[in-house]
């Protein structure tokens, strides 16, 4: 069975502790800037030491990093941890963390966050939520996509989350453009589509991240996808949702191969593909190739450019939960229970 953790209540503190990449000097302003926002929404930002610190592509050393992690999990009065953004060497603080005294609560981010998220639901059946990051909570108002995060957040067992694809997302990133109205520009259409054309509905259990850092849990004790499902789902199929931030093509597809030649993709109902600033095609084989030859190995419906990743704005996918995902003429409906 699924954990939930307990909903995000108005007055109540979100922890932001890098467990991947801190902020460097020059961007503490963007940190500032975050935690003022949730402050304007009532809510209490207790940022840790780890925030504001990076080196040698990491905040701080391993062990303090998975110290300050568990110190805010067992903290009663912080009631969600969202990292400030993603980073590198997360599954250095995996075998730190003590696992058997983590108890439910909802941690938010995507990126190398995306490590800890999946390694949480896998490894204990805790839900995670796979959505935006601190640093991209920084403007007056939050585009229609992104501001789901909350409602996700303010969910328990049993909610029904109803999200749908956006209507525009940003082509490239601008981090120094005014964050008014929003922090993204969203300056193009967006259109889901599918391997093989047409429409098309899936539905099962989510879990996925970013196929960069993921892709290196395969064969630990963080990527035991069969123990997952028979302790957590009994058996039910995974709904796979993955994004890709800087393989190319071949790069993407070796690790797509190693994931189902390890037993990933065996009890699944579907993989979904985020938009990606990646994905350069080798020799003419293209992001589109590997997941045709994907969908052939696999016999899965495919979805890709999605609003999921690097690519923004996204959709908050909750690990554990059960998401039904519709397409249809290049949008989407996706429907997250509480079960």
């Amino acid at each position: 069975m699924i954990r939930y953790p307990k909903p995000l209540q108005a007055g109540q503190t979100i922890g932001v502790t890098a467990t991947s990449s801190g902020v460097a000097e020059e961007h503490h302003h963007l940190l500032h800037e975050s935690k003022q926002q949730f402050n304007n929404r009532g809510f209490a930002v207790e940022i840790g030491a780890t925030a504001w610190t990076q080196v040698k592509s990491a905040s701080a050393p391993k062990e303090v990093r998975a110290a300050e992690l568990m110190t805010m999990l067992r903290d009663p009065d912080i009631a969600v941890i969202i990292p400030p953004w993603g980073g590198e060497i997360l599954m250095e603080i995996l075998p730190l963390l003590d696992w058997d005294a983590i108890e439910p609560k909802w941690i938010l981010g995507y990126s190398d966050t995306s490590t800890l998220l999946f390694a949480m639901t896998v490894k204990t059946g805790i839900a995670t939520a796979h959505g935006t990051n601190f640093i991209d909570l920084r403007s007056d108002a939050w585009d229609p996509t992104t501001s789901k995060f909350l409602e996700v957040l303010r969910s328990s067992n049993g909610s029904i989350v109803e999200q749908y694809s956006s209507e525009h997302y940003q082509s490239k990133w601008q981090h120094t453009a005014p964050s008014n109205p929003y922090v993204f520009k969203l300056d193009s259409n967006t259109k889901w589509e599918v391997i093989g054309g047409g429409d098309v509905t899936i539905a099962g259990r989510l879990l996925g991240g970013c196929v960069d850092t993921i892709g290196n849990l395969v064969g630990t004790p963080f990527g035991d996808i069969p123990s997952f499902q028979k302790d957590y789902l009994n058996h039910e199929p995974i709904l796979w949702y993955l994004e890709n931030c800087e393989f190319s093509a071949p790069d993407f597809h070796r690790t797509l191969l190693q994931m189902h030649y390890a037993g990933w993709f065996d009890n699944a109902s579907g993989i979904i593909f985020g938009r990606t600033p990646a994905g350069q095609a080798v020799d003419g084989f293209t992001l589109v190739d590997s997941m045709q030859r994907i969908k052939e190995l696999t016999q899965l419906p495919i979805i890709y450019n999605a609003d999921i990743g690097h690519v923004p704005p996204q959709i908050t996918f909750v690990n554990g939960a059960v998401g039904k995902v519709r397409v249809a003429d290049g949008k989407a409906t996706v429907i997250t229970e509480f079960i």
